[in-house]
């Protein structure tokens, strides 16, 4: 089945050239030249991915990350104008999982969606296999978390850090690890984009964020999954 990606941009011409590109990976393209029509479609289509623009007309794409990352757990690649190191930390830190600044090398852009799309591939094909905690289950391959008997809705970033801790429970993690694991080594220095994710995650799974059960912070350490759950 081809993939779905959505182009939320109003420069047509950088939206053709994307498009271009992705037709030559058999990719199916939806474009939106505006926040509010992006929205709609993100909200009604079911898609792979949303290559998304900061400065687009009537809603901005901050607030349709925003919007877009509290419901659904699509990955998100920003392309933006802004390249100051504050845009690229918000944008990090509204749930995107990963951000291009313009201009930029279309053969970069490819390659970064293609590794997003491995990487969901290498989830499909992995055996089914569930790690079991109190009160919480976690299905990697379907890629569903269980907390108390209810389904939490994930984003790509807060499943990959809460996979990669539960599954290696007790051991201890800084920012800077979990920063190069999850994103990579082009956001050195972001750590504070891992501050983030954990504490969006902790109010989707955890009954006390103040007195977490199971992502545990060690003090002038890092994080680490409680290995007694």
């Amino acid at each position: 089945m081809k993939k779905r990606v959505l182009i939320i941009e109003d420069d047509k011409e950088i939206t053709e050239l994307i498009e271009i590109h992705l037709n030559d990976l058999h990719i199916d393209v939806i474009k939106a030249h505006n926040g509010r029509d992006g929205l709609a479609i993100a909200f009604k289509q079911k898609l792979d991915l949303i290559i998304l623009d900061l400065t687009i007309p009537l809603i901005d794409g901050i607030e349709v990350c925003k919007k877009i990352r509290s419901k659904l757990n699509v990955p998100i690649i920003i392309v933006s104008g802004r390249n100051e190191e504050i845009d690229k930390v918000l944008g990090l830190e509204i749930g995107a999982d990963d951000y291009i600044t313009k201009p930029f090398s279309i053969r970069e852009l490819i390659s970064r969606v293609k590794a997003l799309f491995r990487r969901t591939q290498m989830n499909n094909e992995v055996r089914e296999s569930v790690l079991q905690f109190n009160g919480m289950s976690i299905n990697l391959n379907q890629r569903k978390v269980i907390v108390n008997n209810s389904k939490v809705e994930l984003s790509p970033k807060e499943f990959e850090l809460l996979k990669l801790m539960a599954s290696n429970p007790g051991k201890n993690y800084n920012r800077q690890n979990l920063l190069q694991l999850i994103w990579g080594y082009d956001f050195a220095g972001y750590e504070h984009t891992v501050n983030s994710h954990i504490n969006r995650l902790r109010t989707k799974i955890e009954f006390n964020t103040s007195n977490p059960k199971y992502i545990i912070t060690r003090w002038g350490i890092g994080y680490k999954f409680n290995e007694e759950v």
